[in-house]
C-alpha cells in the first residue's frame, strides 16, 4: 500500500489541478522550462557555428594540404630529395595515405592533354583580380587587343613558320623552322587569356616541332626564345609534354660546350652536334651568349632531376669568373680555347648586355640562397664598374652608359642598353640602402633618356642606338626600328618599383607609337629609318614575346606574374624562383677539366687554322649585314632588309 501511495503522489504533480491550487511551484516550473529551453537553443546555436566553423576549416585545410602536397611533390621530383630535417605536408599520414593525396594532385594536373588555364591568367579569368585604375584596364585592354591581332596575322598568313612577314603576307625561317613565333608568344597567350590560341599552339609543338634541323643554329637565341619559351610554359601550365620537348632540344645543344675551358661555341648543327663559331667574331665566342644561357639551363636541370645542363652554364661562369678584371666588366669577345678575352670592347649593349642581367636573375631564380651568392657578388662587381660608364649630355643632361675601348670611352649607347634600368630596380633587394637608393637613382635617369630616344625622333619610335656630343644632347646612329622590348620592360620594373604612374604614361606612348606607325592589317613591322617612317617587313618573333607583354604587365596588377614568385628570362619568359638548397655552392666548387689537357696542343692547331680561315672570311662578312644584333646575341647570318 506504501508503494501505491508513493506512485499516486508522484503522478499527481502531473495533473494541472495540482499547480492551479499552488501557484508558488507552478510559477517555479514556468521558470525551469524558460531556462531550460533558453538553454537548449544556445547550445544548438553555439553547436551550429561550431559546426560551420569546422567546415570552414576543414575546405581551407584541404586547399593548403593540397598546396603542401603539389610544393612537396615538385621539389622531390623536380629537384631531388628534401633536404634532412625539412618537414613539408604531413608527416602522420602513411605512406599509403600521402600517395593516394599525391595521386590526386597528379590527377589534377594536365600531362598531354590541354593544360587548364586558370593559374595565371588575368583577362578572361573568373577569378582574375580587380583594378582599381580603369586607365590602366582600358590600356591593358588595348594591348591585349594587339596581341591578338600579331597572333592572328602569324596564324593567317604565316603559320608554322619562325616570323612573319607581313607586307608580303607569308612566312620566314631565319631559326631552322622551329615556329619561334608560336614558342615565343606561349607564356603571352597564356598570360593574357586566350586559352583557344594557347591550345592550338601547344598542339603545333606536340605534333610539328622537331630539332633534328641541319642548320647553324644560334645557341643563345634558341635558348632564350625556344627552350626559355618551353620550361616557361610549362611553368605555368603543368603540362609535361613542354618539359620533354625541353629536355629534348636541351641534349641537342648541349655539344656546344665541348671546348677546353667550357666556353660554349655560339653556333651549333642541331641535328649532327657540330658546334663552332662565325668568322666575323674572329673565331671568338660572344660574352652575352655565354653568358645568357644559365637560366634555361639550370632550370632544366631543376626540372628535370639532371644536373649536367646546369653544370655546363656554371662551368661557364667559372671559367668567365676566373678572368673577370677587378671592374667586373668584360669584354664582348672570349675565346672558347683559352677562356681568355680577345678585344677591349666593353658595353651594355650588344653582344655585352644579358651577361650581366643574367648574373644577377640567376641569384634571384635560385631564391638568393647560399648556393647562388658568388652570381650576387660578381653582379654586385660589374656595378662598380658600371658606374664608372656613366656621363651625362648638354644641355639637358641625360645620363647614359658610354661604352669603352681600352681606356677612352664612346659616346654611344644601344637601346638594347635601356634593359639596365629594370636590371637596377630588380638589384635593389639585396644591396645596402645606400647602394639600392644609389640603383634606383640611375634607374630613373637611365629610364628618362631611353623614353627620349623615343621622343625625339618624327615617328616617336627609338632608332637602334645614339651618339652624344656636348651641346647636342642625342643623335640618332643607326637608325632602324624592331619593335624593340627593352625601354618598356625597364617601365615596368620602375613602375612596380615605385607606382609613380608617369612609367605607365611613358609605355602608353610608345604603344600608341607603335600603333601609328607599325601596325598594318596583317600584323606589325619595324622601320626601316625612325625619321621617314619607312617600313620594313618582318614581324619580330620578340614584339610577342617582350613588347606586348612586358606593355601589358606594365598595365596589370603586380599580383599578375609577381616579381617574388617569377624571374623572367631575356626574352621575357617567366622562370618560376626555385630555391636552390642542398647542393655545393655554385662558382666555389672546382670543376674537372675531363680530358681537356690532353686535347689542349690539338685545339691549338685548330684555333690557329680557323683564325687563318676567319681572317680571310672577315672582310667580306663585315661588308652585309648579316649579323642582326638583339639583345646580348645574333640572330644567325641571314640579311636585314
Amino acid at each position: 500500500m506504501a508503494r501505491q501511495k508513493s506512485q499516486s503522489s508522484w503522478l499527481r504533480c502531473l495533473s494541472l489541478s495540482y499547480y492551479i491550487r499552488r501557484p508558488r511551484r507552478l510559477a517555479l516550473v514556468c521558470v525551469f522550462f524558460v531556462v531550460s529551453t533558453f538553454l537548449i537553443w544556445d547550445r544548438q546555436t553555439l553547436v551550429r557555428e561550431h559546426q560551420t566553423e569546422l567546415s570552414s576549416f576543414s575546405k581551407e585545410n584541404q586547399k593548403l594540404q593540397q598546396k603542401l602536397d603539389e610544393i612537396r611533390k615538385f621539389l622531390r621530383e623536380k629537384v631531388g630529395d628534401l633536404p634532412e630535417g625539412l618537414d613539408i605536408g604531413n608527416t602522420h599520414h602513411s605512406e599509403d595515405e600521402a600517395e593516394e593525396k599525391q595521386d590526386e594532385v597528379d590527377d589534377e594536373l594536365p600531362k598531354h592533354g590541354p593544360p587548364v588555364l586558370d593559374r595565371v591568367v588575368l583577362d578572361g579569368s573568373k577569378d582574375a583580380p580587380q583594378d582599381d585604375d580603369p586607365v590602366a584596364r582600358e590600356r591593358r585592354n588595348k594591348v591585349r587587343e594587339a596581341m591578338l591581332h600579331a597572333w592572328t596575322s602569324y596564324e593567317t598568313y604565316a603559320w608554322g613558320y619562325d616570323e612573319l612577314k607581313p607586307k608580303s603576307r607569308t612566312g620566314v625561317n631565319q631559326f631552322g623552322g622551329l615556329g619561334a613565333t608560336i614558342v615565343d608568344s606561349l607564356d603571352t597567350l597564356f598570360i593574357m587569356g586566350f586559352p583557344e590560341q594557347f591550345k592550338k599552339a601547344s598542339e603545333w609543338i606536340s605534333t610539328h616541332m622537331t630539332f633534328n634541323k641541319h642548320y647553324g643554329a644560334s645557341v643563345f637565341e634558341t635558348t632564350i626564345r625556344v627552350l626559355g619559351g618551353l620550361l616557361s610554359a610549362y611553368d605555368l601550365s603543368h603540362d609535361d609534354m613542354f618539359l620533354h620537348k625541353a629536355q629534348e632540344l636541351g641534349d641537342k645543344l648541349l655539344p656546344a660546350w665541348h671546348t677546353p675551358s667550357g666556353i660554349p661555341y655560339v653556333t651549333i648543327d642541331l641535328a649532327s652536334g657540330s658546334a663552332a663559331n662565325p668568322g666575323w667574331t674572329g673565331g671568338s665566342s660572344v660574352l652575352a651568349d655565354v653568358g645568357t644561357e644559365q637560366l634555361e639551363f639550370i632550370g632544366l636541370s631543376q626540372r628535370t632531376g639532371d644536373p649536367k645542363y646546369k653544370e655546363k652554364v656554371e662551368r661557364t661562369i667559372l671559367a668567365l669568373k676566373k678572368v673577370m678584371p677587378s671592374d667586373g666588366l668584360l669584354p664582348i669577345y672570349i675565346s672558347p680555347h683559352s677562356g681568355k678575352p680577345t678585344t677591349q670592347k666593353i658595353t651594355f649593349g650588344a653582344m655585352g648586355d644579358s651577361f650581366y642581367e643574367y648574373l644577377l636573375k640567376v641569384w634571384v631564380q635560385g631564391n638568393k640562397t647560399e648556393v647562388v651568392k658568388h652570381y650576387r657578388e660578381m653582379w654586385d662587381q660589374s656595378m662598380e664598374g658600371m658606374m664608372t660608364l656613366l656621363k651625362k649630355t648638354s644641355p639637358s643632361n641625360y645620363l647614359y652608359l658610354a661604352e669603352r675601348s681600352g681606356d677612352a670611352l664612346q659616346n654611344k649607347m644601344d637601346e638594347l642598353a635601356c634593359f639596365a634600368p629594370g636590371m637596377l630596380v630588380l638589384g635593389m633587394d639585396g644591396a645596402s640602402e645606400e647602394k639600392a637608393q644609389k640603383y634606383l637613382d640611375v634607374a630613373k635617369e637611365l629610364a628618362r633618356t631611353c623614353y627620349n630616344f623615343y621622343q625625339s625622333t618624327r615617328t616617336k619610335l627609338a632608332g637602334e642606338n645614339y651618339h652624344f656630343r656636348d651641346g647636342e644632347d642625342m643623335m640618332v646612329g643607326t637608325a632602324y626600328n624592331i619593335l624593340r622590348p627593352e625601354t618598356v620592360e625597364s617601365l615596368m620594373y620602375l613602375y612596380r618599383k615605385t607606382g609613380d604612374n608617369k612609367y605607365r604614361d611613358w609605355g602608353w606612348d610608345i604603344f600608341q607609337a607603335f600603333e601609328a606607325n607599325s601596325r598594318l592589317p596583317t600584323g606589325y613591322v619595324g622601320l626601316h629609318d625612325v625619321t621617314t617612317g619607312t617600313k620594313d617587313d618582318m614581324m619580330q618573333s620578340f614584339f610577342l614575346a617582350e613588347t606586348l607583354k612586358y606593355l601589358y604587365l606594365l598595365f596589370s596588377p603586380p599580383s599578375v606574374i609577381p616579381l617574388d614568385q617569377w624571374v623572367f628570362n631575356t626574352e621575357a619568359h617567366p622562370l618560376r624562383i626555385i630555391p636552390r638548397v642542398n647542393e655545393p655552392i655554385s662558382l666555389e666548387e672546382a670543376n674537372s677539366e675531363g680530358n681537356g689537357s690532353r686535347l689542349m696542343e690539338q685545339d691549338r692547331k685548330v684555333e690557329m687554322m680557323e683564325r687563318m680561315q676567319n681572317s680571310s672570311n672577315k672582310r667580306n662578312t663585315r661588308k652585309r649585314l648579316g649579323r642582326k644584333e638583339v639583345r646580348g646575341g645574333t640572330l644567325g647570318t641571314f640579311e636585314y632588309r
